[in-house]
């Protein structure tokens, strides 16, 4: 098996590598002046490109069929914007003694931010959940949080102090919400050609993400970001982050199994009620908190990106194996005694 393999059955590719590499290239060689301004608006044009090829590949007819199954997309909605919040919310709170203020503040913002498109929708394929609900939920979510998450930030966080400005607004929904619109006003005429390069989309994807957190740490790195966070709050940002994920994602299954859905929505419910979009969450932390200590606030989301891919990818992997296991048993049963 090819090392590429090896890391991937485990959630780690060299996407990690490459993240962990901008990380480091940002504290040795941090973009200032015309160079940073140059990088942001690369990344401006990245997102936006990635949201329109997102509308472009999404099958409108795949939402209105999820739609359908409101208690599912219900609980999603319910674990994503309520649930999550208040979980982030005592967490910041208990750890607020320990950490530094926009640490606490990062741990808050994760926490509202919409669910994971490519990856949820991936993970819940993998272990044989229902694709077209994660289609479904996974979208809805990411157009729901372009208004949701400043709303939330606003009431809970007061951004700037003054709460959220209406450009803010209009900033998230020229960057995120016009180019989904334009792609899926555009789906006739580029659709197929898009779906059948899916590792365009892939690209662009990691691509925009990388130059936001190499954007934002090169300003972090400037402003002594590693000055203030030591390794004590590194660790206690990702112990934290295990202990929100391993909470919601309990919860999510169990809520799951009381509301009577089926094995395949319940895998549905909880690769989508429990991931947070590090592509939509980067660029609205940019605007949001603009002025403020951007490269410690997007830290512990940037820390529960990988966790949250390295424990799905195994929960993922383990439930297909299971999956298909049950399919070879059953095959191999004489015709009475399946029917």
């Amino acid at each position: 098996m090819s090392l590429a393999k090896r890391l991937k059955r485990f959630g780690l590719d060299y996407y990690l590598f490459l993240l962990l590499g901008t990380v480091v290239l940002a504290t040795l060689l941090p973009a200032s002046g015309l160079g940073a301004e140059i990088v942001d608006q690369v990344a401006y044009y990245a997102v936006a490109l990635l949201f329109f090829l997102y509308g472009a590949k999404l099958n409108t007819s795949a939402i209105v069929a999820g739609i359908a199954n409101w208690r599912l997309q219900g609980l999603v909605f319910i674990f994503t914007y309520v649930m999550f919040p208040l979980c982030g919310l005592a967490l910041a709170a208990v750890l607020s003694p320990w950490i530094e203020e926009e640490l606490a503040i990062g741990i808050v913002y994760l926490s509202i931010l919409p669910s994971t498109v490519q990856s949820s929708i991936a993970f819940t394929s993998i272990a044989r959940g229902n694709v077209p609900a994660a289609v479904c939920a996974a979208s809805l979510s990411n157009i729901l949080g372009v208004f949701l998450t400043p709303a939330l930030v606003a009431m809970l966080l007061h951004a700037s102090g003054d709460g959220i400005s209406l450009q803010s607004l209009l900033d998230i929904g020229l960057q995120i919400l016009a180019p989904f619109v334009a792609g899926q006003v555009l789906r006739p005429l580029v659709g197929g050609f898009i779906s059948k390069h899916g590792l365009m989309t892939q690209v662009v994807d990691r691509g925009s993400i990388l130059i936001i957190v190499y954007s934002a740490f090169s300003a972090g790195v400037i402003a002594g970001i590693w000055e203030e966070v030591g390794p004590t709050s590194l660790t206690i940002i990702l112990l934290a982050n295990g202990l929100l994920l391993a909470v919601v994602m309990m919860a999510t299954w169990w809520a799951g199994r009381a509301a009577g859905l089926d094995p395949a929505d319940r895998f549905t419910l909880l690769f989508c009620g429990s991931k947070k979009s590090l592509a939509s969450g980067l660029p609205m932390a940019n605007i949001l908190f603009a002025g403020q200590a951007v490269s410690m606030i997007i830290l512990p989301l940037m820390l529960f990106h990988q966790i949250q891919l390295f424990v799905c990818a195994i929960i993922a992997q383990r439930a297909g194996h299971l999956a298909s296991e049950r399919e070879l048993q059953a095959a191999m049963l004489p015709a009475d005694a399946r029917a």
